[in-house]
């Protein structure tokens, strides 16, 4: 079976463009801002809040960097209009960073300025080309902004390192497993190889958040691995106030209502936009076990 899922993932780009979306619509919200807003009011009406993402985070020239960040902009105007519970999560080489990092960080800095108060903005974390400039980046912004996240992967070697400086600087945090394809001297023992050696690394870098205080997104679908986060929050004395579950939208509905049913906050990431197709054609093949299922 994992054979047949694999060749279909293969053959997800030869598939037509009508069947893709028709594919997507679990998965993303939409291809315009107003859809979006529609899901993430029945989503707020369930009682989840939401991370927004403007889909297209490979670029080729500024002009769409701009376009995004305006894309950005009338995403947090629609937050506040509609009273939405909503934050953003940005991915940097979107806004610009390969091309012009000056103006990337001028634009990252005018998102966040304009999410407060109402919402916040987490930087999103891409492969490894980019890691060390997201992470510098992020600091700058946050001296002054409280509300500006930061996305850590629990599969890269330098997360052990990355996250103790972020920790004493009481950054909240976003852990994820991570699913950018990396060199093997990248990542952490075995990761490449076998997904679920991943969790005693991501279940550390939760705890050190947890003994820090420091609050914490922890984005996983993982159900094994969830349960031993709650494990861990009531031995440390972690009240539900001090983190989050975060999942994708469409992606694991039973599990994710349980825990809310259980008093857990769960966010659900809600991506939209234009490269609806490129999306849904990565998130496929990065993920079989789903491109056979259907």
């Amino acid at each position: 079976m994992q054979l047949f899922n694999t060749l279909v993932a293969h053959a997800i780009p030869w598939l037509p463009h009508a069947l893709v979306q028709r594919i997507s619509r679990r998965y993303i919200a939409g291809a315009t801002l107003a859809e979006a807003v529609q899901r993430v009011r029945a989503l707020n009406a369930q009682g989840y809040p939401v991370t927004l993402d403007v889909l297209g985070e490979s670029i080729g020239a500024m002009a769409q960097a701009e376009q995004t960040g305006a894309d950005y902009l009338l995403a947090l105007d629609a937050i506040a209009a509609h009273g939405l519970q909503a934050t953003l999560s940005v991915k940097p080489t979107a806004l610009g960073l390969l091309l012009d990092p000056a103006r990337c960080e001028q634009l990252l800095a005018q998102l966040a300025d304009a999410a407060e108060p109402h919402s916040a903005l987490c930087i999103d974390m891409e492969d490894c080309r980019v890691t060390e400039r997201e992470i510098a980046l992020f600091g700058r912004l946050k001296r002054a902004r409280a509300h500006v996240s930061l996305a850590l992967q629990a599969y890269l070697r330098r997360t052990y390192q990355d996250i103790e400086p972020l920790l004493r600087e009481e950054s909240s945090l976003r852990i994820c497993k991570g699913i950018y394809l990396e060199s093997d001297t990248e990542l952490v023992d075995g990761a490449a190889r076998d997904r679920a050696l991943i969790n005693r690394h991501f279940l550390h870098h939760v705890a050190r958040c947890f003994a820090a205080r420091a609050f914490v997104a922890v984005a996983t679908h993982d159900a094994a691995l969830i349960e031993e986060v709650i494990a861990l929050a009531q031995r440390e004395g972690v009240t539900r106030n001090g983190f989050e579950f975060q999942m994708l939208l469409g992606v694991c509905e039973p599990l994710r209502d349980r825990l809310r049913e259980r008093g857990f906050t769960v966010r659900i990431y809600v991506p939209y936009g234009q490269d609806w197709y490129g999306y849904s054609t990565r998130r496929l093949k990065e993920n079989p076990r789903i491109a056979g299922y259907v």
